[in-house]
């Protein structure tokens, strides 16, 4: 009987490493895959760029591969105990890097059957970090982009997403990343915001800044990033205007809009309290969410329905109903908002919605209620957190800075330690000498 051998892979770069690896498995037997699923891997990596059916189907054509498994845990531990395999291997690399811990686990894990770890020399010349780094200088497609967020919502508890409202701060929410004990935390995606756009352009958050004026801030974006983007698209207009939006951000790759159930005059949710927010009625909202899903295209674009209530003054149960009424018109998902620095209100919606509805996604954006961490905000149905303006508001009180101490040494020497070095904006972006 052929000796059984197990190895675990993302299987989303494969480089002569891993052709290596697979290699040396199928020469101790018969050598079953391990793939990691996207929730195994985004919760030390980000998504990877090739679905797991897509890069399933790489790895079952490769040559010395027996069959794939799914593995729906970062650790080989449980695939380990399920299989029981006569032998597991691995590069030798993870003696010494983030996998100790794991390569541990596996050594004990196999002594219950008598199995054994056998460890590859890791191939010379062959970064994988470098090589998935590569691959993201050169971009993705609209197809890939679009469906990110959708697959990022299957496989997170908790999507993470930041504002952006240029290039540079695009680059900056797709590269950020800290690394702690239970893995890699960096952002999902990123939030289009109309008012940061507007702020950074010198102009008023007001909506007469249409989509195509909006547009080239987003293209800048695009261009340099390869994330999934959420688009605010404010009260989203009229019906008719709101199907054009749909079509040309579903055509460029964005992955979702949001849209609030105001009309007329737009005032930014967060300024004043004198007066109530004049909402669009369940009949008026409902009518553009079912115009917009008629008009996309695609399975993957999404169309988050934004309740104004409790911000505008209304109680807990008129947002709820204002929701449900919106999830039935079609909507992919619900975000609820609220200037209330308890976040209490925002809880009681959160679970009076779950009562109801179990996977339709929430999004909160807790700019008010920031004491909350995203586990707690998972904990009441949270699926996606959104920091709507920090990139903005943090940039600047630094330039503001740097420009009034210029002017109070009448030289620009003193603002040396909180200017970014000439070397480092040269290398910042790819192709700059």
């Amino acid at each position: 009987m052929a000796k059984t051998v197990y190895l675990g892979i993302t299987g989303d770069i494969i480089h002569p490493g891993i052709i290596n690896i697979i290699n040396e498995g199928a020469k101790l037997g018969e050598l079953t895959i391990g793939l990691l699923t996207d929730s195994a891997i985004v919760s030390h990596k980000r998504l990877p760029y090739l679905s797991y059916e897509q890069r399933k189907q790489v790895v079952e054509n490769i040559k010395g591969v027996a069959r794939v498994v799914p593995q729906e845990e970062w650790s080989y531990v449980p695939n380990l105990k399920k299989y029981k395999p006569d032998f597991m291997i691995h590069g030798d690399d993870w003696k010494t890097n983030y996998l100790s811990k794991i390569r541990d686990d596996c050594f004990e894990a196999v002594k219950e059957w008598g199995g054994q770890v056998v460890e590859i020399p890791y191939t010379q010349g062959i970064n994988s970090s470098a090589l998935a780094e590569n691959a993201s200088s050169i971009g993705t497609t609209p197809d890939i982009r679009r469906a990110a967020l959708r697959r990022l919502l299957a496989a997170k508890p908790v999507v993470r997403i930041l504002e952006a409202h240029s290039g540079l701060s695009g680059l900056i929410a797709e590269r950020a990343q800290v690394t702690k004990e239970d893995g890699v935390h960096q952002f999902d995606g990123m939030w289009s915001s109309s008012l940061t756009d507007s702020t950074s352009k010198g102009k008023p958050d007001i909506e007469a800044v249409d989509l195509t004026t909006r547009m080239q801030s987003l293209t800048d974006i695009l261009e340099c990033t390869t994330k999934p983007i959420i688009y605010d698209g404010d009260t989203g207009d009229i019906p008719e205007h709101f199907v054009f939006t749909v079509r040309t951000l579903e055509r460029n790759g964005v992955s979702a809009v949001i849209i609030e159930d105001k009309k007329g005059l737009k005032k930014n949710s967060l300024f004043g309290t004198e007066a109530k927010q004049v909402l669009a009625t369940e009949e008026e909202f409902c009518e553009k969410i079912a115009a917009g899903k008629k008009a996309q295209v695609t399975k993957d674009f999404m169309i988050i329905a934004r309740i104004e209530e409790i911000i505008a003054g209304y109680s807990v149960d008129e947002a709820i109903k204002k929701a449900f009424a919106a999830v039935k018109a079609g909507a992919d998902g619900i975000m609820i908002h609220s200037k209330d620095k308890s976040g209490m209100d925002i809880k009681e919606f959160c679970q009076k919605f779950r009562a109801e509805y179990k996977s339709v996604p929430i999004v909160l954006v807790p700019t008010t209620y920031n004491q909350f961490t995203e586990k707690e905000l998972g904990e009441w149905g949270a699926n996606i957190i959104i920091y709507a303006n920090h990139m903005l508001r943090a940039s600047y009180p630094a330039m503001y800075k740097c420009a009034e101490t210029i002017l109070q040494a009448e030289r620009s020497l003193e603002v040396n330690d909180i200017c970014m070095p000439i070397k480092q904006i040269l290398e910042l972006i790819p192709g700059t000498k």
